[in-house]
């Protein structure tokens, strides 16, 4: 898979933008602040995702503009294909989305056509971060691949604000203990199903990421990942979501009403899981060196993609946003070498970056939100 074609006006400080990538390499070079992430995060947005920045949709409309819009084509192993992409004032809110032509009802439609992975400075942190970025990486990863799961976890969270602000009413005496169980059979419902595919896509990420990490590490060490739940023991093996473990959640819901008015939220369910990484039986959010966890990150951004690449059947395009820059030489040069076959777009302020001399692409220089240059 890989972009063919991308126009971009309006989109902040981008004007007038158009540019045909290389199938393989593409690099954006520029100072800081010419608009060299916003070319990557329109590439993003049309993928479906949500800004990587969380930009405001009103901020998406540069301050001189009325309107913004966004055209992409790409080619898949099937064929060519058409996103346009706009906006304009004040009705910010009805954003216009066509895919070959016919008009989607959200941008989220998009997942599963244009197949990104990006990786920014803020990944690098992601083994030793909040738990809460590994649940939104891990959520991310499995939308790719299943369209409908966005809109559950979506649901979900909708729920669990509302069962939040019930269970503060009940302390108030606003509202009665009875009322939370149509939240919570809605919560089990949906918490089983997000716990199982999040399980499932665990167990595959890690055949990657112990692959990948021994590698890196040139077999000095071990790199184990696993999701920790925090209402099922046990995930191993069972399928029946809207049977067994939906029951199973409700009665962990229900066992917890207790401890839950005392602390005022929902203490245990999918918005409370995590990844946990370990490096040789050690957790590494405790334990990891600064290296160790820009490996770990760099291992599953990579595993990502492989996973991603598995089930489309095609290679994703990787949006690298000033990564290499806070990698090491050795660190560089390994991500470089496992995204070769797919097609790239590296932003940079350095123009030196380590490809060897048999690799082609193209150099596009970026000032004050225009292309000013193209080479390849």
């Amino acid at each position: 898979m890989f972009i063919t074609r991308l126009c971009i006006n309006g989109f902040k400080n981008l004007k007038n933008v158009e540019i045909y990538p290389h199938e393989k390499l593409n690099i954006i070079c520029g100072r800081n602040a010419q608009g060299k992430t916003n070319l990557i995060e329109t590439v993003w947005l049309c993928s479906g995702a949500k800004s990587f920045r969380n930009t405001k949709d009103k901020r998406m409309i540069g301050d001189d503009e009325q309107s913004m819009h966004i055209e992409l084509d790409f080619k898949n192993a099937f064929r060519e294909q058409n996103i346009k992409f706009s906006m304009a004032r004040p009705n910010i809110k009805e954003k216009s989305v066509l895919l070959n032509g016919v008009k989607l009802k959200a941008p989220s439609k998009l997942f599963g056509s244009l197949n990104c992975v990006i990786f920014t400075p803020e990944d690098l942190e992601l083994s030793k971060g909040s738990p809460e970025n590994r649940r939104q990486f891990l959520d991310l990863s499995v939308s790719q691949i299943k369209n409908s799961y966005s809109s559950v976890v979506g649901k979900y969270e909708t729920l669990i604000e509302q069962r939040n602000m019930l269970l503060k009413n009940i302390n108030r005496g606003r509202s009665s203990k009875d009322e939370l169980e149509v939240w919570d059979y809605q919560l089990a419902q949906m918490g089983a199903y997000i716990s199982l595919l999040r399980y499932n896509y665990t167990k595959k990420l890690s055949i990657f990421t112990s692959r990948l990490y021994d590698e890196i590490s040139e077999g000095r060490e071990k790199l184990d990942i696993s999701y920790s739940s925090t209402v099922f023991s046990q995930l191993e093996g069972r399928t029946d979501y809207s049977g067994d473990l939906a029951g199973e959640y409700l009665r962990c819901l229900k066992n917890n009403v207790e401890e839950d008015l005392n602390a005022g939220f929902t203490q245990k369910g999918v918005h409370r899981d995590d990844l946990v990484c370990r490096i040789n039986g050690s957790l590494a959010r405790e334990d990891a060196s600064q290296g160790q966890h820009r490996s770990i990150a760099l291992i599953l951004k990579l595993s990502q993609a492989y996973i991603l690449a598995e089930e489309i059947n095609d290679f994703p395009c990787i949006l690298l946003d000033d990564v290499l820059s806070e990698l090491d030489l050795s660190r560089q040069k390994f991500v470089i070498s496992k995204i070769r076959d797919m097609q790239v777009f590296i932003t940079c302020c350095d123009k030196n970056i380590p490809f060897d001399e048999h690799s082609h692409g193209k150099m596009f220089s970026i000032e004050k939100g225009r292309i000013i240059t193209d080479k390849g």
